[in-house]
């Protein structure tokens, strides 16, 4: 009912933009310097164009897991405190995205640090082609600036690896056997006094197999806890499903290259001097503060093109 509401709606959209062009076009078999300032034609034609565009790029948008919801994960790399805050501030950035963007989101894990930030982070985004525009967003991030934490305020490099996973009902090419599960309740943390949960209702699932484990503890229920885990564990394992078979591929056609942390996707600058780039498009800013407000969009448009070509 999702998909066909977004449909509906972008079948309304390519109607009402070919009416307006209609009308143009009948605009400007009449139109004379003399009787009609074109101005207003100009402005109407400038907006049409934007228009356009935008729904251009949806093309852009047609992986077979683009509509998808996301779930996303920031996990704190090198450089101690420093990275957990990094890790935090990602997690600002990312819900800043969606909040402009309007698109629905929800913590279901979290490990904060003991001393600031955050450690790691598993977060759903939901919406409208939340995964095809987030997937640009998965790799390391690399962050440079005066460390707060530093007491002679030096220049300080921190890391923080963001997974990007759809969110997927059914995994085709995988059947997850519940004999392979290991399910774990434990008491769930909280912030201490009546916040701290009196029940087990925090559910860890380690699927035996892959030893691939994932948590959830932010619901109120053990039964709400488990749904969400089970989410997030078909995400990971249709990752790793994925990643093995690109994996054969490249060792059939000779390249295969092991995938080690470090090599970042986007560095972000904010000392000595400011500029948010992404290696794999080449784009870049100097407008750091916007970015980590949450104005990705250009970056995200950027590296889809990128891939189109």
């Amino acid at each position: 009912m999702q998909e066909l509401e977004e449909l509906r709606k972008e079948i309304a959209d390519l109607s009402r933009i070919e009416t307006e062009i209609d009308e143009l076009l009948e605009l400007a078999e009449i139109i004379t310097e003399e009787s009609l300032e074109t101005a207003e034609v100009e402005d109407r034609i400038s907006g049409l164009e934007k228009e356009i565009e935008k729904l251009e790029f949806k093309i852009l948008l047609g992986g077979e897991y683009d509509r998808n919801d996301v779930i996303m994960a920031i996990h704190s790399g090198a450089g101690g405190v420093d990275a957990q805050d990094w890790a935090e501030m990602l997690l600002r950035m990312y819900l800043r995205w969606a909040e402009k963007n309007n698109f629905k989101t929800r913590v279901l894990d979290e490990s904060r640090g003991a001393e600031a930030g955050i450690k790691s982070v598993t977060v759903e985004i939901s919406g409208p082609y939340a995964f095809g525009y987030l997937k640009s967003e998965a790799g390391v991030h690399r962050l440079v600036r005066l460390s707060p934490f530093n007491s002679d305020n030096l220049r300080q490099t921190s890391f923080a690896l963001v997974e990007i996973l759809p969110v997927i009902s059914e995994i085709k090419d995988v059947k997850i056997d519940p004999k392979d599960l290991r399910v774990d309740v434990y008491r769930s943390s909280g912030a201490g006094g009546q916040s701290v949960n009196t029940t087990d209702s925090a559910v860890r699932i380690t699927h035996i197999p892959t030893n691939i484990v994932v948590t959830c503890q932010n619901e109120r229920s053990q039964l709400q806890n488990k749904e969400q885990a089970m989410k997030i564990l078909r995400a990971k394992l249709h990752q790793e499903y994925l990643a093995e078979k690109e994996s054969e591929k490249q060792k059939l056609r000779g390249e295969f290259t092991s995938v080690e942390w470090g090599s970042q996707i986007r560095s972000y600058v904010v000392h000595p001097y400011k500029m948010v780039k992404d290696h794999r498009t080449k784009y870049e800013t100097t407008n750091a503060e916007g970015v980590l407000d949450g104005d990705l969009t250009e970056f995200m448009e950027a590296y889809l093109k990128n891939i189109e070509k």
